[in-house]
Order: structure tokens, then sequence, then C-alpha cells
């Protein structure tokens, strides 16, 4: 089974934003897609927010034993690679 995670949020536009996150190869692949688009962006390096998002999730998900600590800290990993950018 994939390690597989999905949220939306509004842009500041407003418009609905969808993000997948798949834990591939040991890092965290984030694609996104606005409502009115046909195809999915893959993000090399993801946005800062979204990893945030993601490790909000999967924290909330590992104290509900849905997701394991080592999946929080590659999202933490990750993050920490990014800079303070």
């Amino acid at each position: 089974m994939r390690n597989l995670h999905v949220w939306t949020h509004r842009t500041e536009d407003g418009e609905k934003r969808e993000v997948r996150a798949v834990k591939n190869q040991g890092l965290w692949r984030l694609q996104s897609q606005l409502k009115h688009e046909t195809e999915w962006t893959y993000h090399e390096v993801p946005d800062r927010s979204d990893l945030e998002e993601l490790r909000e999730i999967l924290w909330r998900k590992y104290q509900r034993r849905r997701a394991s600590y080592e999946d929080v800290l590659l999202a933490d990993k990750m993050l920490a690679g990014l800079g303070d950018g």
C-alpha cells in the first residue's frame, strides 16, 4: 500500500487547491492541482507551506497510530533542508 496523504485548501484568490503527498524512495513527493486545471503539477522542491501542512497531518495521524514516527521525522528533515527561506 502506498503512503499517500491528500488535503485541500483555498488559495489567496479563493480557488480550491488539492495537494497530494506520496512517500517514494525515502522522500515525500508532492503534487498539486487547482480545481480548474486538468493536469497535476509535480513539485521538485515543495513549497514550505505544503511541507508544513504535511508535517501537521502526519503528526495528527501519528497520534492516532495511522502514520509512523519515521514519516514525521522525514517531513521534519525535508523542512530543515529548505532552510529559513
